[in-house]
């Protein structure tokens, strides 16, 4: 596909700064962009890739509104509220999403005779759907993907190759699980008595609800009593870890390699980094943030961001490393002032104004 500059400033409602006939072929991030690509900025501290960027044209938040004067610019500007969304809206017109095919239900499939699947969902070769599974319309289930029994999955829902679902698992509307999921295994429990461990019985199930999406090799743990809840909207990257019993609020979003332990519960918009970690039945406030690998065993209150371990405020954390990173100093210093202290010493004791040490 082809579009000049001008076209695509009217498809993001932008303002043209330089030439409006720029012709675009495609768009690209401002490392790789062309001659004949677009791209963007959002934040000020991108600009200094500017030095290097070869695109025709770049979509810039209007705040950045002085990018304009640099000698490094593209040929052509584009000014928009938001360079970011700007840009996911022009990238959908040069990698438009391909066409849902309609294959139905493979005869390579396996379906229980008592499953119940929706009109228009396509279940692939290799799927097995178990007893008393009930799956919505529009679904796209794809090979090798296990369907426990007594799954309800509702409208709109894929799941990628080779994901599980154990029994009872519930999908709301529109969810994605992606490659190698586990919804639903046992919950790590246990009890240690005489010398073993004995296995606690982990009889509830995995409740995923509306426009959740769950990344590739994430694992979801079944809870002990009760439901392990996803909010509404929620997005958790790959290899995320969620313990039995653990009720995340709506819209969070976790990093890959977040690990969640047992009953933890978080209100709406909580944000986990990387590698962050969470002990048992803590509670992580709404809007809170944990920046990566944060180690949290205590409470987070609504709104803070935290980060360390143990996890400490943004503004606490910051000053301790300030400090950490004085102590070479800080010991010299003090290695002197206790030299300093051993010679004064010395003269009080050689004129008998102290006891000797």
């Amino acid at each position: 596909m082809t579009f000049t500059v001008e076209r695509l400033a009217e498809e993001v409602q932008g303002t043209i700064w330089g030439d409006r006939d720029v012709i675009i072929h495609g768009a690209e991030s401002i490392e790789r962009a062309g001659p004949h690509d677009i791209t963007f900025v959002a934040e000020r501290r991108r600009l200094r890739a500017l030095r290097q960027c070869k695109a025709g044209a770049i979509l810039v938040s209007k705040e950045l509104a002085g990018v304009k004067d640099r000698e490094d610019v593209p040929p052509a500007i584009i000014f928009v509220d938001d360079a970011q969304l700007a840009f996911i809206q022009i990238l959908r017109k040069f990698r438009p999403q391909r066409p849902r095919p309609q294959i139905g239900i493979s005869e390579d499939a396996w379906i229980a005779p008592s499953a119940k699947i929706g009109e228009a969902t396509n279940v692939y070769p290799g799927a097995y759907v178990a007893e008393d599974v009930t799956i919505g319309a529009r679904c796209d289930i794809y090979p090798g993907v296990f369907i426990g029994p007594g799954c309800r999955i509702g409208d709109e829902v894929t799941i990628y190759p080779n994901a599980v679902l154990y029994p009872d698992v519930t999908l709301g509307h529109r969810v994605i699980i992606h490659a190698g999921a586990v919804l639903g295994a046992d919950g790590f429990g246990y009890r240690f008595e005489q010398g073993r461990y004995k296995k606690i019985p982990q009889l509830g199930t995995v409740r995923i609800e509306d426009d959740v999406e769950i990344g590739a090799g994430t694992t979801i743990d079944r809870g002990m009593i009760g439901p392990t809840v996803i909010g509404e909207g929620s997005k958790l990257d790959d290899q995320v870890m969620i313990g039995h019993n653990c009720e995340i609020g709506a819209h969070n979003a976790f990093a890959s390699q977040v690990g969640l332990a047992g009953s933890v519960t978080t209100g709406d918009y909580v944000r986990c980094a990387g590698q962050v970690g969470v002990a048992d039945h803590v509670h992580l406030g709404e809007g809170c943030t944990l920046l990566a690998k944060a180690g949290v065993h205590r409470d987070i209150p609504a709104g803070k961001m935290y980060v360390g371990v143990p996890a400490r405020p943004k503004e606490e954390q910051m000053q301790i490393a300030i400090c950490e990173g004085k102590l070479p100093e800080m010991k010299k210093t003090l290695e002197q002032l206790a030299a300093e202290v051993d010679r004064l010493r010395a003269i009080l004791e050689q004129h008998g104004l102290a006891e000797p040490a």
